[in-house]
């Protein structure tokens, strides 16, 4: 089954997972996650494009090798 997006009201198929590590002031935005993470959310590629980090946070953004779900 595929997910949805994790914005309210986007009805589009997510692609990538975002994730915060608080300790380091960092946000993960990589390729969907095999399984749905409880601390994690979902984007579409709209959305994952879109992303920016908090005000002094770092953001970092990997993408699979050959493979073009979003536009880091």
């Amino acid at each position: 089954m595929k997910r949805r997006c994790s914005r309210t009201a986007c009805p589009a198929e997510a692609v990538a997972t975002l994730t915060f590590d608080y300790a380091d002031s960092m946000a993960v935005l990589g390729p969907l996650s095999a399984a749905s993470e409880p601390h994690g959310y979902d984007l579409c590629a709209v959305h994952a494009r879109r992303t920016s980090a908090p005000v002094g946070w770092q953001i970092v953004r990997y993408v699979t090798p050959g493979r073009v779900d979003f536009t880091a």
